[in-house]
């Protein structure tokens, strides 16, 4: 079983208020729980604007890499993103390939971007 936990964070130095750019960063563990490696081979995010507007993302790998997690072990990166409004949210999913070469999908839990001082 794989296990994602996502931490976001505000970025005010890439962000432009004025201009209506609000960037996040965030941070991704991705947990192998099972008993045999896995390999992360694409991703799927969802990204949902506070007006409703979504823009879906796929790609192979992660910040360029495929990173195979041993058993028990932990793959972190970190990452970022960019929305039109002071808050949203993100929600998706990772293509992973287990040891016996059988594909599954390790969900991604939906996480809130938020500006701060942006909700009262």
């Amino acid at each position: 079983m794989v296990e994602v936990e996502v931490v976001p964070f505000y970025l005010a130095d890439e962000s432009d208020v004025a201009a209506d750019v609000y960037a996040f960063g965030y941070r991704v563990s991705i947990r192998n729980r099972g008993d045999a490696p896995v390999r992360l081979l694409a991703r799927h995010w969802v990204i949902t604007d506070a007006n409703g507007h979504i823009e879906e993302v796929r790609g192979r790998g992660v910040v360029g890499e495929t990173p195979r997690i041993e058993a028990g072990g932990v793959y972190e990166y970190d990452s970022w993103t960019r929305l039109t409004t002071p808050w949203g949210s993100m929600r998706g999913s990772y293509q992973m390939v287990g040891a016996d070469g059988e594909r599954f999908d390790a969900d991604i839990p939906e996480f809130r971007l938020i500006a701060p001082r942006s909700l009262h």
